[in-house]
């Protein structure tokens, strides 16, 4: 290769290179700086504290409940993502005509803003709305949706798989594309029932689409914070206390910035190690079955 088709090939990805060292890099070497500091936010001058804000923030019980509230989450929000995104799908990849189109009006809620859509949920679940008033009279439930603690983390699991569930639609949509109308033909004149269909021919030959679902969805919950943020807060009593929720609590309420870029980094290696580890067992998975 030539010296010029070097220099235009650096020409080209400096952009991404400029942008990697902008809001990747620095920002990262900055974090493990603040994280061996008592930096308040405000102050000019700061003391360096070495690994006692990673020792405190390991002993904390906000950081502690952001730990387990990840995995909570992903209990309640990856099955119903998935099952809705799969219904989705496959009510999409039944139409005669128009797929692009109604894939379209599911994908929108993905590109809603979150303070919206969490303060339009805000409303409906008041004390005073129409569907708790409803409930309470018709029905005798006085249910406090954001007050008792799986409610609210069930209720934040709905907003987001709300939002999330046209954009997994149209990767599995595009999983079921891939399937061959031969192999469903073949099928039938071997009196395949549609059960049998399904977890014989659908369920594997999708599984890199549901892999990839799945492996998009992990990663959402340890980013949660938008809607934990408007809605509760992080309560009650932990319930719904992530780890952008913590973050954000430590840095800009209690301004202990040190403290929080602490709790970031050790944030930033559990989510790494969670979705390795899951991302592995799946492979390992797939392979075991002759998925993959």
């Amino acid at each position: 290769m030539s010296t010029k088709q070097e220099r235009l090939g650096w020409l080209f990805a400096s952009p991404y290179l400029i942008y990697g060292i902008l809001f990747f890099l620095v920002p990262l070497v900055w974090s493990l700086f603040l994280s061996v500091t008592d930096w308040n936010l405000i102050a000019p001058t700061f003391t360096f504290v070495g690994f006692e804000n990673y020792i405190q923030a390991i002993q904390s019980p906000g950081v502690q409940s952001a730990f387990f509230v990840t995995f909570k989450f992903m209990i309640v929000f990856i099955p119903l993502v998935i099952a809705l995104s799969t219904i989705v799908a496959l009510i999409v990849q039944g139409l005669p005509r128009f797929k692009g189109l109604f894939l379209i009006g599911f994908f929108l809620p993905y590109l809603a803003s979150g303070v919206v859509s969490s303060l339009i949920v805000k409303g409906i679940l008041s004390y005073n709305s129409p569907i708790n008033e409803f409930l309470r009279g018709s029905l005798g439930l006085d249910i406090d949706w954001l007050g008792t603690p799986f409610a609210a983390l069930f209720v934040v699991a709905m907003i987001i798989a709300w939002k999330f569930t046209g954009y997994y639609a149209l990767i599995l949509t595009s999983g079921f594309e891939s399937i061959s109308k031969e192999v469903y033909e073949a099928a039938t004149i071997d009196g395949v029932t549609p059960w049998q269909r399904f977890w014989q021919i659908t369920f594997p030959l999708l599984y890199p689409a549901l892999f990839t679902v799945l492996i998009l969805s992990i990663g959402v919950t340890f980013g949660i914070f938008t809607e934990v943020y408007q809605l509760t807060g992080g309560g009650p009593n932990f319930a719904t206390n992530t780890w952008q929720m913590e973050i954000f609590t430590r840095a800009f309420t209690n301004l202990q910035a040190g403290y929080a870029s602490a709790i970031a980094i050790i944030a930033s290696v559990v989510t790494f190690i969670s979705i390795y580890i899951i991302r592995k067992l799946l492979e390992m998975w797939g392979k075991r079955n002759g998925w993959s």
